[in-house]
């Protein structure tokens, strides 16, 4: 299919070589009516001579005006046709506009090709955005199920118990329910905060990546090196958003697959861009691993390009995995 439309473009006429045919015949018209007329010039042009002059020069540029019109009316067609594109209007191509030059060809099949990327790209996000979504629910509805619904089952079953039982029984059971009950809000606070930091809201990033970093210090056995700018310039919240998740995920996937003791957390701003880096001392991560949905990092990319940022993933210094997430912060607002 490529083959044969490469062979329809180089088959057709230059736009470069139409128009100077146009020019050409223009000035050949002009050579033309020079020798087959008697006109002349003096060596004082009289006003006569020059009426007759300026009045061929207007036919002839308006001659080539038309001829180039002509010659280039295939690139006003493409341009219509390029400001019917909708986005919400998947499918839609320049099959309707038919050039005859090749360069107006070949942008037609380039902006065609560049509509079938773009397309693609925004099924596949659309896919890893609602497979992120999903993966996400299930993971709440089975934290609640497993942890939070037995729990309360069980707090249910011996409060019933209770209720069943002896009178000098009941205070015991009903102190172990408490017990139970508070432990389960302990699991609700915590997938809240999973799904929405609170600290990100009530300290402020900075802040929030600290006790973040302390939470995965007490919690994940991790030892967490912070370097973070005081004070951060104002910044958009979704963008705040974004570089809390990015280093959220790359810490848990320290934690979970580095096998690493140490870990630094960096956050600094550079002239109009802010810098998020987290590195470790593990054995750092597999090629085949950098697209893989179990380590969280095609989200990751997700997240960077909402904001115009750049992911990279490669090699520390020290050995391990070194993440660096790299937003231009200059016309944020």
């Amino acid at each position: 299919m490529e083959d044969s439309e490469a062979a329809k473009r180089a088959g057709r006429a230059s736009l470069l070589r139409r128009v100077w045919l146009a020019n050409a015949a223009v000035i050949a018209l002009a050579a033309v009516l020079l020798a087959i007329t008697p006109a002349s010039v003096s060596a004082r042009i009289t006003v006569v001579e020059l009426v007759g002059l300026l009045l061929t020069l207007v036919a002839l540029l308006a001659l080539n005006l038309l001829l180039l019109r002509r010659v280039l009316l295939p690139l006003r067609r493409l341009t219509d046709a390029m400001s019917q594109v909708d986005p919400e209007r998947p499918g839609l191509r320049l099959n309707d506009v038919e050039p005859r030059d090749a360069e107006v060809a070949s942008l037609t099949h380039a902006f065609n090709s560049m509509l079938d990327r773009l397309e693609g790209e925004r099924r596949r996000s659309a896919r890893v955005a609602l497979a992120a979504q999903e993966a996400e629910r299930s993971r709440v509805a089975r934290e609640l199920h497993d942890g939070v619904g037995q729990t309360l089952t069980a707090v249910t079953l011996r409060a019933e118990r209770a209720a069943d039982g002896p009178a000098q029984a009941m205070p015991g059971e009903l102190t172990v329910a408490a017990d139970s009950v508070r432990d389960s809000l302990e699991d609700v606070r915590r997938i809240a905060r999973e799904l929405r930091p609170e600290a990100l809201d009530d300290l402020g990033l900075g802040n929030a990546l600290i006790a973040l970093a302390e939470r995965l210090s007490r919690d994940g056995g991790l030892r967490v090196e912070r370097n973070i700018d005081a004070p951060l310039p104002d910044l958009p919240e979704e963008l705040e958003l974004v570089v809390y998740r990015v280093a959220q995920e790359a810490l848990t996937n320290v934690v979970r697959h580095a096998g690493a003791t140490r870990a630094r957390l960096t956050l600094e701003t550079r002239a109009d861009r802010l810098l998020l880096e987290v590195a470790d001392d593990g054995a750092g991560i597999a090629p085949d691993a950098v697209d893989g949905s179990s380590t969280g990092i095609p989200g990751m990319r997700e997240r960077a390009f909402l904001v115009d940022g750049a992911l990279s993933i490669d090699a520390a210094p020290r050995g391990g995995t070194r993440v660096r997430l790299d937003i231009p912060i200059g016309g944020q607002s």
